[in-house]
């Protein structure tokens, strides 16, 4: 008697993909690493059946390309995956291992998966020990993806403390994105003028849409202080119109 594989038919539904749509990215995607696949619906369904535990390295690969998840959190057996092969002429295929001219293999490719340029909604909080509370800070960015880096910054006037511009350098590791935060406030604020900077992690979630996860910086008086963040999908649309709309002070979360 098989188990079904729940996890990997969360991720798929997560990803808003039905089982056709989901045969397909994964056909996009072994095109894209130069190894094609003949994904199916009825692939997709007997590894969601628990049919199948252990996809062939071609198809994991390319699973692995659009979820931006390993094999074992995708729900299959965990496996070593081994390099991609291509044709003599570099075309695809399985029969000699990529490598470079002086012949040592080619670093694997890049993962795949979604482009998350757009307008997100950026929601840190911090706890500030002179007025002893808890409070938000939230501003409307524009990320733009290239490549593994992602740049944002505030929109004008987008930020629910005005004049307080913020800027985001970001690494993306498959699911994973690292970087640094810069916010300068606003002069006739609170803080005057101050500005604050530091180190922020973050996790994406399978449908690519929201990431969550943890701040941290040196306060006023050099102490090492952090709290939550969370960047939530709002347009991945970047038009000038799109732009304009939410050049406006964000509102706060039904969950904040």
């Amino acid at each position: 008697m098989t188990t079904p594989n729940t996890v990997f038919r969360a991720v798929r539904i997560g990803l808003r993909l039905s089982q056709d749509e989901m045969a397909q990215r994964i056909r996009d995607a072994g095109q894209a690493l130069g190894e094609p696949n003949d994904a199916s619906k009825r692939l997709v369904q007997r590894w969601e059946s628990g049919d199948v535990r252990t996809p062939r390295p071609v198809y994991l690969r390319a699973l692995e390309a659009v979820t931006k998840l390993s094999a074992d959190r995708l729900g299959f057996e965990s496996v070593n995956l081994p390099p991609a092969r291509v044709t003599e002429d570099g075309s695809g295929g399985h029969d000699v291992t990529r490598s470079q001219p002086d012949g040592r293999p080619a670093p694997a490719p890049a993962p795949l998966g979604d482009d998350y340029s757009g307008v997100w909604l950026s929601h840190y909080e911090y706890f500030s020990s002179s007025r002893a509370n808890t409070f938000s800070g939230l501003h409307h960015v524009l990320l733009r993806h290239h490549g593994n880096r992602i740049t944002a910054a505030s929109l004008a006037g987008a930020s629910s403390n005005p004049d307080s511009p913020l800027t985001l350098d970001l690494t993306v590791d498959r699911n994973v994105v690292t970087g640094t935060w810069t916010e300068q406030t606003a002069d006739a604020g609170y803080y005057r003028g101050a500005r604050y900077h530091g180190a922020i992690q973050l996790l994406v979630d399978p449908t690519g849409r929201l990431m969550t996860g943890k701040w941290v910086g040196f306060g006023k008086e050099f102490d090492v202080n952090t709290g939550p963040w969370e960047l939530r999908l709002l347009d991945r649309s970047t038009a000038e119109e799109v732009l304009r709309r939410y050049s406006v002070a964000p509102e706060v979360p039904p969950s904040a």
